[in-house]
């Protein structure tokens, strides 16, 4: 199996069935392949346990060269059966983060303490260097492949999976089910993939796409109630809603900050409806921003997830100009000269087709219509400017020519 990208509820499924698949084949081994800046908590945790509890040897292998297991990395590595690096590697860098401000002294202490005792329990049980441990979670310390198998924090340093094979054939590994020895040396390497779907639904789990697809969908379903009967936009709402709402599922919201994102999508669609000079929408603007940046909460000290700041600030942006320019359209349209109706007759140039003494019929834009002269007589075949109108009546003056 091969991890490349961060730690989500679509890695654990992944690694679970690949457990699950191992455990029916009746595989020596399950290797993993890791490459990851870290993950969430919630699905380190399901890997750690699925890993702890496998009936399968599970081994870890940080490669290729250039790889990194770092934070959510360093405790499902430790958590194998056996850990293997590739040289260039390096692992490390576990200290808890914060996403939201800044913990006071007593909470990054609590924290770190429940971070440094998860790994020391790791390291405990898979008799690994819980001192080593330790300081990856508390110093933020991280190591190369070297500095890690002389500290006793991984197994060994294979240059490639045929000898990575090589190296652990003949080790005897301790499941629950009791001791195994391995014979990998001639085994047959079977490749476990993600489906189709596991591999969308990964996309989908960054924060950032799931923000993307939250803000398209809104859109999508306001602007159908906006202008009914445009289905496009709806069903792309609707669509892209669902993947956002079961991306969401899978990250720690803070609804109030989704809260803050509909409340702007309604003030810029009210800036449309009502003439606010720009106050609804600068009220959207924040709201829009507020609600980004705390749209995705830390509620643990092992949490890798986030918006992009420039992603949250080009959507601000774009959204706000997006509704300023649609406002300043419907501003442009109230000043321009109404051209339509009864109103669009006034100050337009008809021909006199009778008499108007004063009273007559003039011919306006190819319609008929009574007419009556302001200016005394009018012959036929004159220029007429329309001045007024009155119970379907033009009341009109002739046009002077200089």
């Amino acid at each position: 199996m091969k991890i490349n990208g961060t730690i989500n509820p679509v890695t654990a499924d992944f690694i679970h069935n690949g457990i699950e698949k191992a455990k029916k084949e009746n595989a020596e081994c399950l290797i993993i392949h890791l490459n990851t800046p870290g993950g969430l908590l919630n699905s380190t945790r399901a890997i750690v346990s699925d890993m702890l509890e496998s009936p399968v040897p599970v081994v870890v292998y940080v490669s290729p060269g250039g790889s990194h297991a770092g934070s959510a990395g360093v405790f499902i590595t430790l958590a194998a059966n056996i850990a293997a690096m590739t040289p260039g590697t390096n692992i490390g860098a576990a200290h808890p983060v914060t996403l939201q401000a800044q913990m006071d002294t007593t909470m990054n202490e609590k924290v770190t303490n429940d971070a440094a005792a998860f790994i020391r329990s790791i390291a405990e049980k898979r008799n690994r260097n819980m001192v080593w441990a330790e300081r990856a979670v508390r110093r933020s310390y991280s190591y190369t492949e070297t500095e890690a198998l002389q500290d006793s924090a991984i197994d060994l340093i294979a240059k490639n999976e045929q000898e990575l094979l090589g190296m652990i054939d003949g080790k005897t590994i301790k499941l629950n089910s009791g001791s195994k020895i391995l014979h990998t040396r001639s085994a047959t390497i079977e490749e476990y993939n993600m489906s189709i779907w596991e591999k969308i639904l990964d996309i989908i789990s960054d924060p950032n796409i799931a923000y993307i697809l939250l803000l398209m969908g809104m859109y999508g379903i306001f602007f159908e109630l906006y202008n009914p009967g445009s289905i496009l936009p709806g069903i792309v709402g609707v669509i892209a809603l669902i993947l956002a709402f079961y991306s969401m599922n899978s990250l720690p919201v803070n609804y109030a900050g989704l809260a803050l994102i509909i409340f702007a999508i309604i003030l810029f669609l009210l800036e449309i409806k009502i003439v606010s000079h720009g106050l609804l929408a600068i009220g959207g603007t924040i709201s829009l921003l507020l609600g980004s940046m705390m749209l995705i909460k830390s509620t643990s000290s092992l949490e890798m997830a986030r918006i992009s700041r420039s992603i949250i600030f080009s959507a601000t942006v774009v959204t706000a100009l997006f509704f300023l320019f649609i406002v300043g359209l419907g501003i442009r349209a109230q000043r321009r000269k109404i051209v339509t109706g009864m109103e669009g007759l006034i100050g337009n140039i008809g021909e006199v087709t009778e008499l108007l003494a004063p009273t007559g019929i003039v011919k306006v834009q190819g319609e008929i219509w009574n007419a009556e002269s302001l200016t005394g007589n009018i012959s036929i075949g004159e220029k007429v400017r329309i001045k007024e109108m009155k119970n379907l009546k033009l009341y009109v003056e002739k046009i002077h020519h200089s």
